[in-house]
């Protein structure tokens, strides 16, 4: 399996971690030798429930029975994506009550990408350095790390970069922008903050000059920082929110979500605005509406920041400078890269599962299932400590 890996699958680095997967339980991960691997990463916060889960299975397995796909979305009435809409809308302001769903985080930025623009008749995109929002060519265009983006330029135009929390820069928003795309807790850059008030002053400068602001949600949102959606952590109503991963409950979906207003507007001028074959795919729905369902009307989000305290407490070591991030999305830096991959790897060798981050190569991912016991947490902080001793 391994050779026939490398020899038939795209890869995305040279060096892939290549674990052979055998099944998936709650909080662990089994290799074919039945090694037992304890999941501090959840797909890369895109299995809020952990895996296995029974009420996302039995959810895809009625769907199943029922019927797969059966049109191109947006023109027939299937149940799951109507109730997983609704109960979006029901979980948020008012303001943000139609969505579109689409395949990926990715698919639902180029969406939101599209709606500004088509709202406000400008072209101007305004983005942070450091930011990650996808890699089809038009969220390539608003990432801002130009090592990543050079090999595929020419990219979008008319695309701008501000430093994110710096207030400063919020007078590059001018009558000339469409949107100001961020997000909400910057992923790829190191899990940071914003500080100071920063998204509402950026939300008034918006409103000021007739911008709309985006929010990305695609890895704080659904319950990952303690909140269903992180900005509502601070003060700040998005006119466009997109999210994916989480949603999913572990299938690929993404989707954006603004006024009934908004959205509207992709049905004309041109009509079929945005149009996609598998959005809103009832298994999928399906998968997500479980998923929702069992977030919002359970305690796992206040439990979340039950659970950051409890890691911070116990990841206290002489290599730890920080602890970045809210909720179970958080970054643990070590003083080098060095250190950082050494940890990754070693804890793989002794059954935790840790990743990178995109571009703070200091950075070490914890992101583990919402589901995650406290006992597993402890599990995991020691085998963690007892890798960092071994320097």
């Amino acid at each position: 399996m391994k050779s026939d890996f490398f020899k038939y699958q795209a890869q995305t680095s040279p060096y892939p971690l290549a674990m052979e997967i055998s099944h998936a339980n709650g909080s662990y991960i089994y290799d074919t030798n039945n090694k037992a691997y304890l999941d501090f990463v959840a797909g890369v916060s895109a299995t809020p429930l952990g895996h296995n889960h029974p009420k996302i299975i039995n959810a895809i397995k009625e769907q199943a029975d029922k019927y797969l796909h059966v049109m191109v979305y947006g023109e027939y009435i299937q149940k799951p994506a109507v109730e997983l809409t609704k109960l979006l809308a029901e979980n948020l302001p008012a303001s943000l009550d139609k969505t579109y769903l689409t395949n990926s985080g990715t698919e639902a930025i180029e969406g939101a990408l599209k709606l500004a623009k088509r709202a406000t008749g400008r072209s101007e995109m305004i983005s942070a350095h450091n930011a990650y929002h996808g890699n089809t060519m038009g969220s390539m265009s608003v990432m801002g790390y130009e090592d990543r983006k050079q090999a595929f330029r020419p990219l979008l135009p008319d695309v701008r970069f501000i430093n994110f929390n710096n207030e400063e820069d919020l007078e590059q928003i001018t009558t000339k922008t469409a949107c100001v795309i961020l997000e909400t807790i910057q992923g790829g850059a190191g899990f940071i903050e914003p500080t100071n008030g920063y998204l509402e002053k950026v939300k008034r400068r918006c409103n000021e000059v007739g911008a709309l602001l985006i929010l990305d949600e695609i890895q704080p949102g659904i319950g990952r920082t303690g909140k269903l959606f992180g900005f509502e952590h601070y003060n700040c109503i998005p006119d466009i929110l997109v999210t994916g991963k989480g949603l999913g409950g572990g299938l690929p979906i993404g989707a954006f979500t603004a006024s009934s207003e908004l959205m509207d507007l992709l049905c004309t001028q041109p009509k079929l605005g945005h149009i996609t074959t598998f959005g809103g795919h009832p298994l999928i729905a399906a998968s997500a509406l479980a998923t929702l369902k069992e977030i919002t009307e359970s305690d796992l989000m206040p439990l979340a920041l039950e659970k950051e305290q409890l890691i911070r407490q116990l990841l206290i070591h002489p290599l730890i400078l920080e602890i970045r991030g809210k909720g179970l999305m958080l970054a643990l830096i070590t003083p080098s890269a060095e250190i950082t991959n050494t940890v990754i790897l070693k804890c793989q060798d002794h059954g935790l599962i840790l990743f990178w981050l995109l571009f703070e190569p200091t950075a070490v991912r914890i992101t583990p299932p919402l589901t995650i016991s406290n006992d597993e947490i402890i599990k995991g902080c020691h085998i963690i400590l007892d890798i960092l001793n071994t320097f």
